[in-house]
C-alpha cells in the first residue's frame, strides 16, 4: 500500500466513502447535504495556504482505501499549528489505514516545520478514532460537551486533542 498526493482524478474514488461518513453523522460535522462539488472543494483544496495537502492511501492495484487533508489549523499567529481529516473507506477499515495516514500527516507536519498538530473535533463516542489517535501522541486536551449530535448516541462531546511536535 502507498500513501501519495491526491490528483484531481482522485475524488470520484474518494466520493462514495466521503457520502457514506458524512450521511451516517456519527463522526464528522460536515453537512449531510453537501453536493459532490461542495465536498470536492472542502477536502481536495482544504485551505488556501501552500502547505495544505491532501493525500490517498492505495493499495497494489491503485484502488483508493483512504484519503487525508491536512493544512494550518488556523492562519496567522495560529499558522505554527497543523490540523488534519482523515477518511477510510468502510472495506478498508480496521487494516492500518487511518494509522498510515495519520503517520504520514505527522511525518509531514514535522518536515513542514509546524511546531504541533491540533483536531478541533474528534466526536466523543469516535472511541476508535479516538483511541488511535492517543495511540500517536495525541491528548486530549478539552472537550465541548453536547456539542456534536449523534444519530446513535444523541448530544455527545467534541475532544480538542493535540500533539506536540
Amino acid at each position: 500500500m502507498t500513501i501519495r498526493t491526491a490528483v484531481v482524478t482522485d475524488w470520484a474514488a474518494i466520493w462514495p466513502f466521503f457520502a457514506e461518513i458524512i450521511t451516517t453523522q456519527e463522526t464528522y460535522t460536515y453537512d449531510p447535504a453537501l453536493t459532490y462539488e461542495q465536498a470536492e472543494a472542502i477536502w481536495m483544496s482544504p485551505s488556501s495556504s501552500p502547505l495544505a495537502r491532501t493525500t490517498v492511501k492505495v493499495d497494489a492495484d491503485g484502488k483508493v482505501l483512504g484519503s487525508a487533508n491536512m493544512y494550518p489549523n488556523r492562519p496567522g499567529p495560529g499558522a505554527h499549528v497543523a490540523s488534519a481529516s482523515f477518511m477510510v473507506d468502510a472495506a478498508a477499515r480496521g487494516q492500518g489505514v487511518g494509522r498510515a495516514l495519520c503517520s504520514d500527516m505527522i511525518d509531514w507536519a514535522g518536515r513542514s516545520g509546524f511546531r504541533a498538530i491540533q483536531f478541533n473535533a474528534v466526536v466523543e463516542s469516535n472511541t476508535r478514532a479516538v483511541k488511535l489517535w492517543q495511540s500517536l501522541g495525541f491528548a486530549i486536551v478539552g472537550t465541548v460537551p453536547e456539542a456534536f449530535l449523534s444519530p446513535t448516541h444523541g448530544y455527545v462531546g467534541l475532544h480538542v486533542m493535540h500533539r506536540p511536535l
